[in-house]
């Protein structure tokens, strides 16, 4: 029997733990544009160019960053069903934080504890997605910059020739991956950016202040008790230039992947994608996962809770923090209070400077113990840690179990996604063009398409700002709704049960409500057309 001693006990359950969490339903409104997408490279054995799936954007140039992930969840989705999306979920999550748990220090039960914590703020991100693999690559990204940083040596600056930043050579190589698995490759950059930040900070100051002790000890020598500016302006000059030496490798590890993101069938096209992206201001104003959390609600609070735990650590355990630390988690910090999607990023990078710290703290605390050097470590007993493994794991396979049934993802989707509605438009066949939801409209695609083509859903790069200000307002049932509906030519329209479109429906005489449950609504033109 292999020694299963206390700390490996710990280790293991705690990515059993973590796979036990992150098995839950995880299909959301959008997963089903991309299952849609997937099916349709698999069965033309090709990538789309244009939009097939909306009346809207028929046509439309369509630049699908997410191609290399929604073909394998749409095979999992066919060959395994709910059950296979929902377990492959579970395990990117659990091999993304594999990657930070190595850059992690301490007791196992202090690492445990910050990992559980840190998982429990990436929850939000949780869903069969490509943006799923995106948080993989995310923390992948992190751990070769956190190992680089850890490792450099400053005396050599050759890329190849030096084998610590050999380290580096990985990150292009993810990064073409990454921009064929989902548009969130801009996160590599940033994280790249943060670090060249930090590490460039650090080494400034540092040459700056040796700079400036050896330029006092010249003056001194020359009788003089101060310093012009003009030596330190060349301090400044020379820190500067010591700082891009020792940081090329990155600077052009950086070039690398902007070169690598080309690697993908939009070619160069595909590094404007993040810009457009985030340029749609309908997103931000809109759209929830792009607007700041709300706090209020519990699901998002971890996120203040290892933010703040962090900060409280760092400042009780009496060391200087290291620079770069603090900018990565005040940058994705930040980048998190900006919008909900980019909550889970803090996850990656804090848990590393929060248990260095607290195992500072710890030590502080056990220098002020007179016998704590006669205290053997707790092994705990072998056999009772193998029973503790088998009875814990036990539970946690009962707890994935409950998630894997068809019947349980359909009852919790119909909370989300009109699947009645949809039944309903497939068995009744009225006629003419549709208008949607927003949170509808990947569901719909999936549905109904090909005999229904959607008026929009969740490929917000397809949609432009124009386009989807001129949805929100006819959704919002503003003036003007019935224009936009003669223009598309409307005959078909699904909505949420309680919309303010489906209010100025309801007292239209052109219109009239065939279908309603809890959920959704169906209505359509009395006249038969427009």
């Amino acid at each position: 029997m292999p020694r299963l001693t206390l700390p490996r006990l710990v280790t293991v359950l705690t990515f059993i733990a973590i796979f036990a969490m992150a098995a839950r339903v995880s299909l959301d409104t959008d997963t089903w544009w991309h299952l849609r997408t997937g099916q349709w490279i698999v069965e033309h054995q090709a990538i789309p160019q244009t939009d097939v799936f909306s009346h809207t954007r028929a046509g439309e140039v369509w630049r699908i960053p997410g191609w290399l992930v929604q073909a394998p969840l749409f095979w999992l989705f066919d060959n395994w069903g709910y059950a296979g999306l929902n377990l492959f979920t579970a395990l990117v999550v659990t091999l993304a934080f594999a990657l930070v748990y190595p850059l992690c220090v301490g007791h196992p039960l202090l690492r445990a504890f910050v990992l559980v914590l840190a998982a429990t703020v990436s929850s939000v991100y949780w869903s069969a997605r490509p943006q799923i693999v995106s948080f993989l690559l995310a923390a992948a990204f992190a751990f070769v910059l956190y190992r680089w940083r850890m490792a450099r040596v400053q005396s050599s600056n050759s890329l190849i020739s030096n084998p610590i930043n050999r380290w580096l050579l990985l990150l292009p190589l993810l990064m073409a991956l990454w921009a064929n698995a989902h548009g969130g490759f801009a996160i590599g950059f940033i994280l790249i950016a943060l670090t060249l930040a930090g590490e460039g900070l650090k080494i400034f100051l540092r040459e700056l202040a040796q700079a400036m002790d050896d330029g006092r000890q010249t003056i001194s020598d020359n009788g003089l008790a101060i310093i012009d500016r003009r030596n330190l302006l060349q301090a400044m000059l020379y820190a500067s230039r010591f700082a891009l030496r020792a940081l090329f490798p990155l600077l052009l590890t950086a070039a690398l992947c902007a070169l690598a993101v080309m690697l993908n069938p939009a070619g160069p096209e595909m590094l404007l994608y993040p810009f457009k992206t985030v340029g749609i201001g309908a997103l931000r104003e809109f759209i929830q996962e792009w607007q700041s959390p709300n706090f209020h609600n519990l699901y998002v609070q971890p996120f203040l809770w290892l933010l703040f735990a962090t900060f409280v650590v760092v400042a009780f355990s009496r060391r200087a923090p290291d620079m770069t630390d603090v900018i990565l988690v005040c940058g994705t910090a930040y980048l998190g209070f900006l919008a909900g999607r980019n909550v889970p990023l803090l996850a990656l990078v804090a848990p590393p400077l929060l248990t260095r710290h607290a195992v500072y703290i710890w030590e502080n605390a056990r220098r002020r113990e007179t016998d704590s050097a006669a205290r053997p470590p707790f092994a705990g007993n072998i056999i009772l840690n193998w029973v503790l493994l088998a009875a814990l794991t036990l539970v946690a396979a009962l707890k994935v179990f409950t998630v894997l049934p068809a019947s349980l993802n359909e009852k919790e989707l119909k909370r989300m996604v009109p699947m009645d509605a949809a039944a309903y438009i497939l068995r009744e066949r009225p006629a003419g063009r549709l208008f949607n939801s927003y949170n509808y409209g990947a569901y719909l695609m999936w549905a109904l398409y090909p005999d229904y083509p959607v008026y929009t859903d969740g490929r917000t790069d397809l949609y432009d700002d124009a386009f989807l200000r001129e949805y929100l307002n006819v959704a919002l049932g503003r003036p003007g709704w019935e224009e936009v509906f003669e223009k598309y030519g409307i005959n078909l329209v699904v909505v949420e049960a309680d919309s303010l479109l489906g209010d100025r429906l309801q007292e239209s005489e052109t219109w009239r409500k065939v279908y309603g449950d809890d959920l959704a609504a169906v209505y359509t033109r009395s006249e038969g057309g427009p």
